[in-house]
């Protein structure tokens, strides 16, 4: 008894940690979207970010690392917080979205933004190109609600932009949310994935991937950031 005891206390702890943790980052989360960004700290800050996402904010195409380049900026905000909170499991991105690393609101505001102004790549991955039609109807189905027609999605509502996003980093995804691995994903979307077979979520992934952003938030065929000159470029 006294051991079943001590560790409901012990547990009574813990969940008070987090709940202070958590609700200390939300508040950082609303003061951070409500702040004016700096965008020369958000360059500076973004430095660290470089090294997995490239200089222009592509990603990669082995499905690793997303294309963040061109997200909005409540997005990326949101996902921060929820990675900082451990709302979302990505065991890569949680050191560097910790106070220690990342800094308060004010960074997190300027790295934002910084972020979402870069344009997004012109050659992203897209799939094989199999049973796109049905691809595009299970799109329809489930996702054009929040995501929109054309995959833009909403800054106002959370929702990521998901157009010229890489096929595997897609496909990825889509197996974390039927695997429940993707926390910070409402139940509406997780139980969507779990009626999805392997076929579906490669099909529906392959659609996403080849739905294009604006040619005003695209970059032209070659264009390198030209805040980073002296680096490497990985495609």
């Amino acid at each position: 008894m006294i051991k079943i005891r001590f560790i409901n206390i012990i547990t009574i702890i813990l969940l008070s940690i987090l709940a202070t943790k958590v609700n200390a980052w939300s508040e950082d989360k609303e003061e951070a979207m409500a702040l004016i960004p700096n965008l020369e700290n958000g360059l500076r800050i973004y430095e660290k970010c470089a090294a997995c996402h490239t200089p222009m904010g592509w990603g990669g195409n082995e499905g690793r690392y997303a294309q963040i380049a061109g997200q909005y900026v409540n997005v990326i905000i949101k996902q921060l917080s929820d990675m900082r909170a451990g709302n979302r499991d990505n065991p890569i991105m949680y050191p560097f979205s910790q106070h220690s690393v990342l800094g308060g609101p004010q960074n997190i505001a300027d790295v934002a933004a910084y972020i979402s102004r870069l344009p997004m790549s012109p050659n992203n991955e897209v799939g094989p190109g199999i049973d796109l039609e049905r691809g595009a109807l299970l799109y329809k189905e489930h996702c054009v609600k929040c995501h929109g027609e054309n995959g833009v999605g909403s800054n106002e509502d959370f929702y990521p932009r998901i157009q010229g996003q890489h096929f595997l980093y897609l496909l990825r995804q889509f197996h974390w949310f039927k695997n429940s691995q993707r926390h910070n994903a409402g139940t509406a979307m997780i139980k969507k994935f779990k009626d999805f077979n392997e076929h579906d979520m490669a099909i529906t992934a392959d659609f996403i991937s080849r739905l294009r952003p604006p040619l005003e938030l695209t970059a032209p065929v070659g264009w390198h950031n030209p805040d980073f000159p002296f680096i490497q470029i990985r495609h």
